[in-house]
């Protein structure tokens, strides 16, 4: 039993050389392990560095979307005040260009594709 641990062991370096030769393995690996160390911190960092990009988009198309969701209820406001506007006129007026159009159907909110396809009467 003895006599095969000792087989299948690795042969001990002995002597000057062997010393070298043991230390230039551990300088090596130690190269290495540094190397490594340093390329993780820089992984690491750009992941983090990627992460805070992405949360400041984030925030800034929040931003933006608010605001135009903001805008876009200001023009729909304006838009209904120009054809209440444009209705008052038309009926009031003796003008035959408006004779036999049906107005409140001329003003119909037009659903687009992203409606869900009611349409809303002035």
């Amino acid at each position: 039993m003895i006599l095969q641990d000792i087989n299948n062991m690795p042969p001990v370096k002995r002597g000057k050389r062997g010393v070298s030769d043991a230390d230039d393995e551990d300088d090596d690996y130690r190269k290495k392990r540094d190397r490594n160390n340093e390329a993780v911190k820089k992984s690491r960092f750009k992941s983090k560095q990627r992460t805070q990009e992405t949360f400041t988009r984030v925030n800034k198309l929040k931003a933006e979307n608010q605001m135009l969701e903001e805008k876009v209820k200001t023009l729909s406001k304006d838009l209904q005040f120009l054809k209440d506007l444009f209705m008052e006129y038309a009926s009031n007026a003796k003008d035959p260009k408006f004779a036999g159009i049906d107005l409140q159907k001329l003003l119909e909110d037009v659903p687009d594709d992203k409606s869900t396809g009611s349409t809303s009467k002035s």
